[in-house]
């Protein structure tokens, strides 16, 4: 397989097999992640391996994925994390208002996803399978607490990172001309969506696993019906953020 190829066979496992990760393989693991790029090198993120199957109980509850255990592989907590940042800055300087703005959770956010990322790209060139756990923010204050999380830091996502039983089939992306548009904006062609929509209601009718009729559209607009997680704003006030404020 080459590596473009690679590439374009991801698909979300949700399917392990009970059989953990070496030590040595998990190191190689946070290697890649630490190797993304970030932004000024503040390198704001932390990693959490959850090995206590208590937590990983209850963070299954959390997020709403059923059948995970310490045993199948390996699950990370993704934090973004500017305390790490704080705790040094606060040493010499009198002014840290800078860690509270919106600039710098978009850095942490981008540094933390980047690192993410790179993790689950070196797993499946090992033949290993990933999914991301992004239901782990319908309770962000649990999850923080669970996790003993500080001020400055926020529980992004979870990444888990195991050996596949199954995999679905790789769902077709959009047409590279609604990704890629030249000098400005565009807004999306009714035609081409409708091209785009036929695509995927053949892919969910045809898939092995969980077929169902539907579309991209009609996925998009369940998505958004509602405001979802609304209380991740308060979450964000409460551990240090009052750009909020400012901008009112």
């Amino acid at each position: 397989m080459d590596i473009l190829e690679w590439f374009t066979s991801h698909t979300s496992v949700r399917s392990f097999q009970e059989k953990q990760l070496s030590e040595q393989l998990k190191k190689q693991l946070i290697q890649a992640a630490q190797s993304g790029s970030s932004s000024n090198f503040v390198q704001a993120y932390s990693i959490i391996e959850v090995r206590n199957q208590e937590k990983l109980t209850e963070v299954e509850a959390i997020a709403n994925f059923k059948g995970y255990g310490a045993e199948h592989g390996v699950f990370y907590l993704f934090v973004a994390d500017l305390n790490r940042n704080y705790q040094i800055a606060s040493h010499s300087n009198n002014n840290l208002e800078a860690f509270s703005s919106m600039e710098s959770l978009l850095v942490s956010v981008v540094d933390t996803t980047i690192a993410a990322q790179n993790m689950a790209l070196f797993a499946e060139s090992q033949d290993l399978g990933i999914c991301y756990i992004g239901g782990i923010r319908n309770d962000l204050f649990r999850i923080a607490e669970l996790f003993a999380l500080p001020k400055l830091t926020i529980p992004l996502f979870g990444l888990i990172i195991g050996y596949p039983n199954i995999k679905n089939e790789v769902k077709p992306r959009l047409f590279q001309e609604e990704i890629v548009k030249i000098d400005e904006y565009q807004e999306m062609d009714p035609l081409t969506l409708q091209r785009y929509d036929d695509v995927m209601n053949s892919y969910y009718q045809e898939r092995t696993n969980h077929a169902q009729q539907a579309n991209w559209s009609e996925k998009v607009q369940e998505h958004f019906k509602i405001n979802r997680r609304p209380e991740v704003i308060h979450f964000l006030k409460h551990q240090g953020f009052d750009f909020f404020e400012k901008n009112n």
